[in-house]
């Protein structure tokens, strides 16, 4: 089956495959907000299997083995908690065409940087880094996005936690992979990824016993998260060095202060 779409399709240059399929997942996505929240459980899975097929379209050559995961797992995660939040902003044409205009720029981003993680770029090229770059800036907002959505269900600590765990465990370990992309994934890297997940679920657990507004919730657990993947990061690129790891914990520091000043005492 493979071979087949590789023989259907390799002929498409690479970026026009990139825009053609970002231009019909925006198209899905603009026929999907027609509908109310009632109907998430029809165009939930199809946006996941139409996300999945034309991450597939646009890549095609050479995944093998753990990249048919984890070369999926940004365009989907970010394609599900975008759609999900669009309905916590105003269903008008208004809010619509933005919400579509940064869509449509976001996973044309995201395809790309999953593409040169494919390609097998090296490390200390320029490229490599722009892509690692924008991909970590995505992931970021496709935490925020998730933790937005949990926290504004307002269920008790303990639900949060689960939630957070589960939310920020595939975000973690796409993060940790792209430092040096293989066509596996080692036992270190998802023993990294479940710690920092659930240090990131016991912030939030602790988090939801203080009354704080629940944007900052989300832009604390936000913080947390891109200061600790930034840190594994730098353990994982044996780059440790105490400029960069200054600035992961000045992040956190900042959340914090942030935190403790919004607290309603």
């Amino acid at each position: 089956m493979y071979e087949i779409f590789l023989k259907l399709f390799s002929s498409i240059g690479k970026r026009q495959r990139f825009i053609i399929a970002t231009v019909l997942l925006t198209l899905l996505y603009i026929g999907a907000t027609f509908f109310s929240f009632e109907e998430l459980y029809i165009f939930i899975p199809i946006i996941l299997v139409s996300v999945y097929i034309l991450t597939f379209f646009s890549i095609l050559e050479g995944i093998s083995r753990h990249e048919w995961i984890m070369l999926f797992i940004h365009p989907m995660y970010f394609a599900l908690v975008w759609y999900l939040f669009y309905f916590f902003v105003p269903q008008r044409w208004l809010t619509r065409l933005p919400f579509l205009t940064i869509y449509f720029i976001f996973t044309y981003a995201i395809l790309l940087s999953q593409n040169i993680f494919n390609v097998g770029v090296s490390r200390s090229l320029q490229l490599f880094r722009a892509a690692f770059s924008v991909n970590y800036l995505l992931l970021t907002v496709s935490a925020f996005l998730s933790y937005s959505l949990i926290i504004s269900l307002r269920t008790d600590f303990a639900t949060n936690g689960v939630l957070i765990l589960i939310a920020s465990f595939p975000l973690m370990l796409h993060a940790l992979w792209s430092v040096e992309p293989r066509e596996y994934v080692s036992k270190e890297l998802i023993q990294f990824a479940a710690v920092l997940s659930v240090l990131l679920a016991e912030a939030g657990i602790i988090i939801s016993f203080m009354p704080i507004n629940q944007s900052i919730f989300a832009l604390v657990l936000t913080s947390l998260f891109y200061s600790l993947a930034g840190m594994f990061h730098t353990y994982l690129q044996g780059a440790l060095f105490r400029e960069r790891v200054r600035e992961y914990v000045l992040v956190a520091l900042f959340a914090l202060v942030v935190l403790m000043l919004t607290v309603r005492w």
